[in-house]
């Protein structure tokens, strides 16, 4: 296993990270356990979670399976970096969502709990929360950080002038902020890459991207459309819309001799920025066919040939669309 550090921090993780969703809502407490001992043997170190995963309000499904891995103790926790999330709704009140001081410091005790831990070693804001000054965010992570209870901050689904209104505030105030941002990234979805991207690397930020196979149709989609996930119609019609660029990218995958899969999860690592990908297998047999990506290494021709297929939005902004 390769590992690498997280943004400017001197944490050390794996260049793949286990993303927990389907646990409990598509992958059963007992196959979950399964998955997360295969990741440790396999020596993934970053486990991402979020206190609304298992999509039973207030719930925290996932997180506690998660829990429950940690407590048959064997070293797991210890050799664990568990990272969470903080701002979707955990209950009808009000102040049960979004980061104000009070929900995070409730949604931080809940995870902790949940989680049967007394840390939380990157906790992530899962949005930017517009109503909420950035003085009393960073006020409750300092206080979570000094009890010990969060190690490092992290951010979710940030603009890039969000990361650079967080750090400038954290920096006034001596403290250490953001070291990492977890976005929408994938050859289809590229438009990180011209603010978010460039404003991560400035700040230390290390990115983490989500959904690296958008939704599984750069997995293979017009192969395997009519089982699954894939089969469902909002994915359906991602399939017909981009029909031309996924038979270009099935054949150029079939070229190297690689699953399409496999292809998207090694562009993403080679792409400046880029910690670790979030990789959410159903199963111990999907788990191990993603461990495969940190094998291919795409030469220049084949980065250029992907950017051809999947074109980004030119780099950076401004010049991506201004001289």
């Amino acid at each position: 296993m390769e590992y690498t550090q997280l943004g400017r921090s001197g944490l050390q993780v794996s260049r793949l990270c286990l993303g927990t969703m389907n646990f409990g809502p598509h992958t059963k407490e007992k196959d979950s356990f399964a998955v997360m001992d295969q990741a440790l043997e396999e020596g993934i170190n970053f486990f991402d979670t979020a206190n609304v995963y298992g999509w039973k309000l207030g719930e925290g499904i996932t997180e506690k399976i998660v829990g429950k891995w940690f407590a048959q103790g064997g070293g797991r926790r210890e050799k664990t970096v568990i990272a969470t999330k903080v701002f979707g709704r955990m209950g009808e009140w009000p102040n049960q969502r979004r980061l104000s001081a009070l929900h995070i410091r409730q949604a931080c005790e809940e995870s902790l709990r949940r989680l049967k831990t007394d840390h939380i070693d990157l906790y992530q804001m899962h949005h930017i929360d517009r109503s909420t000054p950035w003085e009393e965010v960073w006020q409750a992570m300092e206080v979570l950080v000094q009890q010990g209870k969060v190690i490092y901050v992290g951010s979710s689904n940030f603009g890039g002038w969000h990361i650079a209104q967080a750090q400038e505030t954290a920096a006034a105030r001596n403290f250490m902020g953001l070291v990492s941002e977890q976005s929408l990234y994938n050859l289809m979805q590229r438009s990180i890459e011209l603010e978010v991207i460039p404003a991560s690397q400035h700040y230390g930020l290390g990115i983490i991207p989500w959904s690296p196979l958008q939704r599984g149709v750069l997995g293979g989609a017009l192969q395997k459309a009519k089982a699954g996930r894939r089969a469902a119609e909002d994915v359906q019609k991602i399939v017909d819309e981009h029909r031309p660029q996924l038979e270009a990218y099935e054949a150029f995958c079939k070229k190297l001799g690689e699953a399409p899969a496999d292809v998207a999860l090694a562009w993403l690592l080679h792409q400046p920025g880029v910690t670790a990908p979030i990789i959410g297998p159903r199963t111990a047999e999907q788990f191990k066919g993603n461990l495969h990506a940190l094998e291919i290494k795409l030469d220049e021709d084949a980065l250029q040939e992907l950017d051809k297929i999947w074109p980004g939005p030119g780099g950076p902004a401004p010049e991506a669309y201004a001289w």
